[in-house]
């Protein structure tokens, strides 16, 4: 991507942080309700991440606010111990953050095997796709909610499918604006021109406002206040960096870029100090907004930059007007996200990929839709390494010969590290062997503690044999690190491989 900025690309970043920005009205103020703050609380913390982030961040066109993932995490806290000290969870998550961005960690979200990848981005359509039907729920006469039923339902769906409609139709005339803006305005233009009943931003809750205050947590500055906010920071510190560096790898995917991931982490942690200094719930990256970003081409800082601007001019300015757009026109820009962002071509795929990773792909996102994104992280990460090491561990084999001396000889070949230790002692047989045997590493790697551990064992087995054990072409670290078999090392300094144990020894 060229570093000078051309204007068409200027305009097309501008339209899009007013798209983005008017999709970021309703999500704010829905996870602001689902935390139990004031809906101002989280229209101030997406324009405040989306600010720093986009200015600092290390992945331009990708957009930060307040998200439902962050608001689950932080209601219990806001229940029983108040807001004031969301505000300091916040702060405190921020801080580490940006230490795991000093520690340079970010690097590792790139370890994420592409089949959870699959499955988080599956996962978080469905969920995108499955929020939008808290829009067709209106006030109940005991104030709970109720379905939408008759004519309003009809308008309803109605306007959603002519939004979607338009955005889907539009790019055939013309590019020249985005499609989802267009979208929003025609269909908000339409329902003022008919005086069409239905509901609007406003029937969510008030937006207006002024400008977000500078305020230190008024919490207690004690040990039982980091006992109490400790745990729910470190939640919502792992929960944003996954969902921000994953939403980061994506869009690298999609526009075939290279963000910048640790310094994106130092950036999601400042912009959430910031934020818990200013009265907001703290947030990470949004994948839907992301796509409607991406998809409108916009890749420049300016897009997320022009997010927060326009956001804070509809709650100190613009409230009245933004307050009456249809639901309904929003909820179709959110149902083509989440159509866009489901990787479709992955169900076609699931017959011809390997088996493990179908089962990955459709377990994380299943995971995702039933408990939240972490947690179907961190178990397609664990599922894929185990897979891993399991199909290692079947490629471990040796073949045996006898040379001209009359020794045996074993010729190993694969990984030899926790899972297929105990595969590797049943290659050999001690017992039927001649006086001399020996094994060859040349084509085989010492992983870890446990295969040094696996072929002590075996020296001790020979040893208890009264026979002679060779072990040849070990790296020297192995040397060091061999216990029982040391003495049986023959080294060949010319031929010996250079690589290193991953053993907590060498540490």
């Amino acid at each position: 991507m060229s570093s000078a900025v051309t204007p068409q690309e200027i305009k097309t970043n501008l339209l899009s942080g007013l798209t983005v920005a008017l999709a970021l009205v309703p999500e704010a103020i829905a996870f602001a309700l689902v935390a139990h703050v004031d809906p101002l609380v989280g229209l101030y913390a997406a324009l405040i991440i989306s600010f720093v982030t986009s200015l600092f961040g290390g992945r331009p066109g990708m957009i930060s606010g307040a998200t439902g993932a962050l608001a689950v995490v932080a209601v219990a806290l806001v229940v029983e111990h108040g807001v004031q000290y969301l505000f300091a969870a916040v702060v405190l998550m921020g801080i580490l953050q940006i230490v795991f961005g000093l520690a340079k960690l970010g690097k590792f979200i790139r370890m994420v095997p592409y089949p959870v990848m699959l499955g988080f981005v599956n996962g978080l359509a469905v969920v995108i796709f499955m929020a939008q039907f808290q829009s067709l729920k209106v006030p109940g006469p005991d104030g709970v909610a109720i379905w939408m039923q008759g004519p309003e339902l009809l308008l309803m769906a109605g306007l959603i499918a002519l939004t979607v409609g338009i955005i889907y139709l539009l790019p055939r005339l013309t590019k020249a604006v985005p499609a989802t803006l267009v979208g929003i305005v025609a269909v908000s233009g339409l329902v003022f021109a008919l005086g069409l009943d239905t509901r609007t931003v406003g029937d969510m809750a008030s937006i207006a406002g002024g400008l977000p205050k500078f305020s230190i947590p008024m919490v207690p500055f004690s040990l039982e206040t980091l006992r109490i906010i400790l745990p729910y920071s470190m939640i919502m510190a792992a929960v944003g960096l996954i969902e921000t560096l994953l939403t980061l790898n994506l869009i690298d995917t999609m526009t075939d870029t290279r963000g910048r991931p640790n310094k994106e982490c130092l950036a999601q942690g400042a912009a959430n100090v910031v934020t818990g200094l200013f009265g907001g719930m703290g947030g990470c990256a949004m994948i839907g907004q992301s796509m409607i970003n991406v998809n409108n081409g916009a890749l420049r800082r300016l897009s997320g930059l022009s997010a927060a601007v326009f956001l804070l001019s509809f709650i100190l300015f613009g409230s009245p007007l933004i307050e009456r757009i249809p639901l309904a026109a929003l909820v179709g820009v959110m149902v083509v996200v989440a159509e866009k962002t489901f990787e479709w071509g992955s169900i076609r795929s699931l017959r011809s990929i390997p088996r493990a990773d179908a089962l990955i792909v459709i377990g994380v996102t299943v995971v995702t839709v039933m408990t939240d994104l972490a947690i179907a992280v961190i178990a397609g990460v664990i599922i894929a390494a185990l897979v891993f090491a399991w199909e290692h561990a079947k490629h471990i084999n040796v073949t045996a010969y006898d040379d001209a001396n009359g020794w045996r000889v074993y010729e190993l070949e694969g990984s030899l590290f926790f899972a297929s230790a105990g595969e590797f002692q049943t290659l050999f047989a001690p017992k039927d062997d001649p006086q001399d045997v020996v094994v060859e590493f040349k084509r085989a790697r010492v992983v870890d503690h446990s295969a040094l551990e696996a072929i002590d064992a075996l020296a001790s087995r020979y040893v208890a044999e009264g026979k002679r054990l060779h072990l040849r072409h070990l790296s020297p670290d192995c040397l060091e690190l061999l216990d029982k078999a040391k003495g049986m090392m023959e080294v060949n300094v010319l031929e010996d491989p250079r690589y290193h144990v991953a053993d907590d020894k060498l540490a």
